[in-house]
């Protein structure tokens, strides 16, 4: 061989000429006995022919022996004709420059040095025509002895595939080992394969598996091998295969030399649906607003994880339960429970009628492989369980009564409902709610109002009409048992007097956590009035002095006549004025139950001591005004109240009338001066003005500051004629004006002065346009002027210092010589 290269490298740096090329495969060859074995022969940069013929020796010691030729048939020694004519040894054509010597079976005595040598076909020797390689067999000393797997593993178990291997060890012959599954009908697939550089690769099917630990390899003693499949799934089963290979390591890469392939044994996986099995209990009818609990009962072979769905109607899911044991897709009405580790109970709270179909429960079985992966091995559903809902309502009656009766207005009334013979109630609860309606003459129609309910809480609700009266204690409502439920009228008025009915309610919780009303039952209506006869309170009036003019004093009597008031009532009494028949009426002063004097509307808070009014009778009072002045005309009445007071309690109200009108009028000739005063409004609507300007009623003019340069005075243009003057109007005197005129009248009697009420006229909107450029032209001017004086002033100035500053100089010529000088230079 180092002739060969010593050769080639030769014809390759001449290169003038073609240099013949004979190889074979680097030596030594390692080969097993017993199996086929093949040795390469290649030619290359030749002449002649493109196809070219091979001959093969071998050569023992001193001894070369003729084996095989491909252009000569009686070539071969006579110690090869027998296998050759058996074929065990012959030769194949690979391509036209290439051939391939093979041994079928390979014998120890087979051991050599293999020559291939080709025939020349060049013009000129050159380069080499033979080259040879040296073959060894080794004694076939492999043994493969695998252990059958258990036959039948359940799903989610571990397959042990052991695979016994012995050889005799040898330098430059390397093991393999490769476990494979052959599943029904199709091919062999490998699992994993280890060696034969200590390296492992796993199927392309099973490398997932591998890495997440779910197939790992145990290395034995040098000769038990196992590979352990865990976490099976029915995908697992088939024929398992263990085959192991030995190889050498040639030009670089592995060749394999022997194989031996042996059937471990059959495996079949047992899946967990076989015995899995969910079951419901039994259908079941139930009334609404029970609990519905239904049972999973779950049993298997095997240790799994479980996870559960309940499903209604086969498609609707109530609850789902993983098997961590979070709970999910369940409501506040729904909950599952874990019983054991092989029941889960269902529990529907507040059954409804929608709630009635038919209920299953799924259940999924997760394994976990040795890796730490859970996958789901199964799903099961048990048979649908069908759930019956009934309703049943709360029945009851209700009867109403009156505990405690009125007699006379401001009494105490206190009704009573009472609910009896209750069914189907169950959770439920009971509220009330108490009804009012005024009794009318004839078909009148009359409307129904609410007094107050209490809800299924217990809370009270007062109605809007009896809101006040309710917070205030005057209406209570009450239960003292849990079936009685009490209205009671602290003071009882005319108002009160109708039918009352009692509303009662049956409330059963719902399953969303609130209470739900299922029943009602009104009851027939109750009358309420008094014992007695209504009370009657009618009031007269009566005119004691005449104001016949301003200055002088009126008086009048208010005297009550009753009809059906029980003794000890109290009298109230409120004097009114009106200026004219259906005017807005003014309160003047009062006198209550307990002959407390109050003044009421004054406008003139000195006139306070003008007023008296004062009891002068049980039944009778007396008003007085003193020096009546003009703003006094008008009509004066009375209004009176009956009033009852029980003992630790507030005055209640029994009757109330009115008196006729007393009138008074009288021809005024007194002198009369007005005080004005002018507003100014800048925003539109405003309804705080500013006060301009104001003039009393002796004529004296009062002006508000003002920050413009506008002005504005008063005059006066006749008895009852006012006007405003604003000189140099401004934008900011824009805006709405308006004023007000107070009348001041005094008396010929006395000669004091009476202030009227003020009176305010409308409003009236000033707009006040701005002239733009009569505005602008004084500025404008003044500014044109400054600017021509400045710069006249400003160019004198100029001259002047350049004048007296600047001084004028005579330049002395420059001597021609001192240029040349400097031009030489």
């Amino acid at each position: 061989m180092g002739k060969t290269r010593a050769l080639i490298l030769l014809c390759a740096a001449v290169g003038l000429c073609h240099c013949r090329l004979v190889t074979v495969p680097t030596g030594p060859l390692l080969r097993v006995e017993g199996q086929p074995l093949s040795i390469r022969c290649d030619v290359s940069e030749y002449e002649g022919p493109r196809e070219q013929d091979f001959e093969w020796m071998v050569t023992r010691g001193m001894e070369t022996i003729k084996v095989i030729s491909t252009f000569d048939e009686h070539f071969s020694e006579r110690s090869f004709q027998d296998r050759i004519r058996s074929g065990d040894i012959s030769v194949s054509r690979l391509k036209d420059n290439a051939v391939e010597l093979r041994i079928q079976e390979a014998r120890i005595s087979d051991s050599a040095t293999y020559q291939c040598s080709t025939p020349s076909t060049d013009s000129v020797i050159s380069g080499n025509y033979k080259a040879a390689v040296q073959l060894k067999v080794v004694p076939n000393s492999l043994i493969v002895a695998p252990d059958a797997p258990n036959p039948v593993i359940r799903e989610g178990g571990s397959i042990r595939l052991l695979c016994n291997v012995s050889r005799n060890f040898l330098e430059g012959i390397y093991l393999s080992l490769t476990w494979s599954v052959k599943k029904g009908s199709s091919l062999l697939e490998d699992l994993l394969t280890f060696g034969p550089d200590m390296g492992v690769m796993a199927g392309d099917n099973y490398m997932r598996r591998y890495t997440d630990g779910g197939m790992r390899l145990e290395m034995g003693n040098g000769v038990s091998h196992s590979l352990v499949l865990s976490g099976a799934t029915p995908d697992d089963q088939g024929m398992y295969v263990c085959t192991a290979r030995l190889w050498t390591r040639e030009q670089g890469a592995w060749n394999r030399i022997q194989e031996k392939t042996m059937e471990m044994g059959e495996v079949t996986v047992t899946p967990t649906a076989n015995s899995l099995s969910v079951q419901v209990q039994d259908d079941s009818t139930l009334s609404t607003g029970e609990t519905l609990l239904l049972t999973c009962s779950v049993s298997a072979e095997a240790s799994m994880d479980l996870e559960v769905t309940w499903l209604m109607n086969g498609t609707r899911v109530l609850a789902h339960l993983s098997r961590d044991g979070v709970l999910t897709n369940t409501s506040d009405v729904v909950d599952v429970r874990r019983l054991g580790k092989w029941d889960f109970q269902l529990k529907v709270h507040s059954l409804e009628l929608s709630d009635a179909g038919l209920y299953a429960c799924k259940v999924s079985a997760w394994v976990q492989r040795d890796g730490g992966q859970w996958y789901r091995a199964t799903e099961k559903i048990s048979d649908p369980a069908r759930v019956h809902v009934i309703k049943h309502n709360p029945e009851y009656t209700a009867v109403l009564s009156s505990t405690v009766n009125a007699k006379f207005s401001g009494d105490p009334t206190e009704l009573e409902c009472k609910v009896m013979n209750v069914t189907n109630l169950r959770t439920g609860r009971l509220g009330v709610s108490w009804l009012y309606r005024d009794v009318q003459p004839g078909d009148t129609p009359v409307s129904t109002h609410t007094i107050a309910s209490l809800d299924e809480n217990g809370n009270l609700v007062p109605g809007k009409t009896y809101k006040s009266r309710v917070e205030a204690g005057l209406i209570t409502l009450t239960r003292t048992e849990p079936s009685t439920f009490k209205l009671r009228l602290l003071r009882t008025t005319e108002t009160d007097a109708g039918e009352y009915t009692c509303a009662v309610m049956a409330w059963v919780p719902s399953r969303h956590g609130n209470w739900k009303k299922v029943a009602e039952h009104v009851t027939p209506a109750h009358k309420v009035s008094f014992a007695n006869k209504r009370p009657v309170l009618s009031v007269v009036a009566r005119r004691l002095r005449e104001a016949t003019a301003a200055g002088s004093t009126f008086e009048m009597s208010c005297q009550a006549n009753i009809q059906n008031l029980p003794p000890g009532t109290a009298f109230s009494i409120l004097i009114l004025s009106e200026e004219g028949v259906g005017s807005p009426s003014r309160k003047l002063a009062s006198l209550g139950p307990e002959m407390v004097l109050q003044l009421e509307d004054s406008s003139e808070p000195g006139r306070r001591d003008g007023l008296m009014l004062v009891k002068t009778g049980k039944r009778e009072f007396q008003f007085r005004i003193q020096s009546v002045q003009v703003t006094d005309r008008g009509f004066y009445s009375c209004e009176m109240k009956a009033w009852t007071k029980q003992p630790g309690e507030d005055w209640v109200e029994m009757a109330k009338g009115v008196s006729n009108k007393v009138q008074i009028a009288f021809t005024h000739k007194d002198d009369v001066a007005y005080e004005m005063k002018w507003f100014l409004s800048r925003v539109r609507g405003l309804n705080s003005p500013s006060l301009l300007a104001s003039m009393d009623r002796w004529g004296v003019v009062h002006k508000a500051r003002r920050n413009d340069s506008s002005d504005c005075s008063l005059e006066r243009l006749g008895p009852k004629k006012f006007a405003l003057n604003i000189h140099s109007t401004q934008d900011s005197d824009a805006g709405e004006y308006h004023c007000t005129a107070t009348p001041w009248i005094q008396s010929t009697a006395t000669g004091a002065w009476s202030k009227a009420p003020e009176v305010s006229s409308q409003r009236v909107l000033l707009t006040v346009k701005f002239a733009f450029w009569d505005s602008m032209k004084l500025p404008l001017l003044y500014g044109i002027c400054a600017s021509v004086t400045v710069g006249v002033v400003s160019l004198v100035l100029g001259l002047v210092c350049a004048h007296c500053c600047c001084k004028t100089t005579t330049t002395t010529p420059r001597s021609r010589n001192k240029l040349m000088e400097l031009e030489m230079d």
